[in-house]
């Protein structure tokens, strides 16, 4: 039973992530040894794939190329045994060499849409997972290497016994609304009409509210009055978590920084309808992978009849 009415993209993994298990070195050998264990493949950030789904490897295959437990991810496990991912170092593709004729990789963000949800959810965990093991391979108490623990969740300082585990930035993304009219902006680097919803990472010392109302005043100079939740989503890209949420502002007024933003823009209900149609010339919504265009579409149709989807 899903826990939100809205699933976003990445969002929603089918796995159990059998975190209570990941300590247990044998029983990780295990499942890895079983023959239902599943292996994706990553290589610099890109996914096997085959057609429109990710491209599996065996088990036995990816247990010899990976000569130990540095480039292996437990990610977790679902009705058909463990699923594991595998990360490739190196320039060369591998689809040009161990993997040869099981498939081509591509970026996540571009797969995202044609995935199923759920292997798009457990990618984005591999490879916020990949990203993060990374960047530290060596310890930030004491500079020596670390190595990693439980499944690949955390990693050792074997100098300092230092432990490190993942980390996650919280992100929050806002539609600001007067009435009804809500706000849009347009960083100079988007694409020409390009136009989303305003975002900013949190603050040590801060509340999601506070931080949706200081970004807010930052890039729009707009008054916050009240904040609304609406839903979130992991955003592996590097390894963010977008909070979602709906502000009302105090008038709609609002002007661009020119430093985050080169443009704002107010949208009626039926004007952003038309937007996420595709039907307003010039001017493009966010990605559909992005939570940006779950809250202006739950805005949007509030209390509209019809099809949302």
């Amino acid at each position: 039973m899903p826990l939100s009415a809205f699933r976003n993209t990445f969002a929603g993994s089918p796995l159990d992530r059998a975190s209570e298990r990941r300590s247990d070195d044998r029983w990780l050998a295990e499942k890895l040894a079983e023959p239902a264990a599943r292996v994706m493949a990553v290589w610099g950030g890109k996914f096997l794939v085959e057609g429109e789904a990710l491209a599996w490897v065996d088990a036995a295959m990816a247990q010899a190329i990976a000569g130990g437990p540095e480039l292996l991810l437990f990610l977790g496990l679902d009705e058909a045994g463990a699923v594991f991912a595998l990360e490739f170092d190196g320039s060369d593709d591998p689809a040009a060499g161990p993997l040869a004729g099981l498939g081509t990789f591509e970026e996540l963000r571009g797969l995202a849409s044609r995935l199923s949800p759920e292997e798009a959810a457990m990618g984005a965990a591999a490879k916020a997972m990949f990203e993060w093991r990374r960047r530290h391979r060596f310890c930030a108490a004491c500079g020596q290497p670390s190595r990693p623990a439980d499944g690949g969740w955390k990693r050792i300082c074997e100098a300092c016994g230092a432990q490190h585990f993942p980390r996650t930035d919280p992100v929050v993304i806002m539609l600001a609304c007067h009435g009804e009219r809500c706000m849009l902006g347009r960083q100079g680097a988007w694409p020409q009409g390009r136009f989303s919803t305003l975002a900013g990472f949190m603050e040590p010392g801060e509340s999601i509210e506070e931080a949706c109302a200081r970004e807010l005043a930052e890039e729009a100079g707009l008054r916050t009055l009240s904040v609304r939740y609406h839903s979130s989503q992991p955003w592996p890209f590097p390894s963010n978590l977008m909070i979602g949420l709906i502000a009302e502002v105090e008038d709609d007024e609002g002007a661009p920084d020119q430093t985050e933003l080169a443009e704002v823009r107010w949208f009626t209900r039926a004007e952003a309808r038309a937007l996420l149609k595709g039907e307003i010339e010039g001017v493009s919504a966010p990605t559909p992978i992005a939570i940006a265009g779950q809250l202006i579409r739950a805005w949007a149709y509030d209390g509209v009849e019809g099809d949302v989807a």
